[in-house]
């Protein structure tokens, strides 16, 4: 069965609902994303395909998380291509609403507050984000939910998909349906990687081919916090500091240890003491004109 596109959230409720009875479901997922779509974003759809009867995915570049103007239209739209890669993971709907059916009237006056939580790493970096992005994605689990009952006639269940690479989101996302009671699974899919080590992202597509090669230093001193915490030894982050400074077209905005769960600063990422039990390594910086976010998770 092809794909289908559907624009509407009364559209995307009534297909959701005849394909649960057609297939006989019993759960469905949702990959919600801003399209630009990469092979990261297929091992999302892949992993909910997998999971469930009926998968949905949504595209829809989101205003509300963007701080200028400029960097909103410069977005890519890429629409055709990104039904094409969904289609052929076997996803079942493609919700690509307007502005206006997300946002009937205009912004909302009242939004998710990302809290503390929010505040620190990349919401210090980008103020008011981190609100934006819980905001449409507080309405597109909403949107995403199962349109009819499972089919012994009880509640289907529901899963959403989201990427490990950005693990802030992941962590305020998981908070937010802890803590607002959302009827609905969070699913973490590991960052997906080139041959090279650099995560995958959208944003890629626009460094230079020498910005590029430069951007690997950022895995490569994610990866030297991992084999010293693999090995129990200190961290030495200031020695992997050191490492990406070290590259003239990277400026680096932080690179810390923290807890996954809270994103607070762990205790063994200052001490030249040998590491134990398991962190997030996370990291951003400028490559060139552009920002780039990475993070490994740390065990012993």
């Amino acid at each position: 069965m092809a794909i289908k596109l559907v624009t509407t959230a009364a559209e995307l409720r009534t297909e959701s609902a005849r394909l649960l009875a057609e297939k006989r479901g019993r759960s469905q997922g949702l990959v919600p994303t801003m399209g630009a779509l990469h092979t990261g974003h297929a091992a999302l759809a892949r992993a909910a395909v997998e999971q469930n009867d009926v998968v949905v995915a949504s595209i829809f570049v989101n205003p509300l998380q963007f701080g200028e103007a400029a960097d909103l239209e410069r977005y890519p739209r890429t629409l055709d291509a990104d039904m094409a890669l969904l289609d052929a993971e076997g996803v079942d709907l493609v919700f690509a609403p307007s502005v206006d059916e997300v946002y009937p009237g205009g912004e909302p006056l009242v939004r998710v507050t990302s809290g503390p939580l929010g505040g620190k790493w990349e919401g210090a970096s980008r103020p008011g984000h981190f609100d934006g992005a819980l905001t449409v994605v507080a309405k597109l689990l909403h949107y995403g939910m199962p349109g009819g009952p499972a089919v012994d006639g009880g509640a289907a269940a529901y899963h959403a998909y989201f990427g490990q690479k950005d693990a802030q989101q992941l962590a305020l996302v998981k908070r937010m349906v802890a803590d607002l009671s959302f009827p609905v699974d969070i699913v973490a899919v590991p960052t997906v990687r080139s041959a090279d080590g650099l995560a995958l992202s959208s944003r890629n597509r626009f460094l230079s081919e020498e910005e590029r090669e430069a951007a690997l230093v950022l895995s490569r001193a994610l990866h030297l916090l991992e084999s010293r915490a693999m090995a129990n030894e200190p961290l030495e982050l200031d020695s992997a500091v050191a490492l990406v400074e070290s590259q003239p077209l990277v400026k680096l905005d932080y690179f810390d240890v923290v807890d996954p769960r809270t994103l607070e600063p762990l205790a063994e990422n200052c001490k030249e003491t040998p590491f134990r039990g398991e962190g997030l390594a996370i990291i951003a910086a400028k490559v060139g004109p552009v920002r780039l976010i990475d993070n490994l998770p740390l065990s012993s």
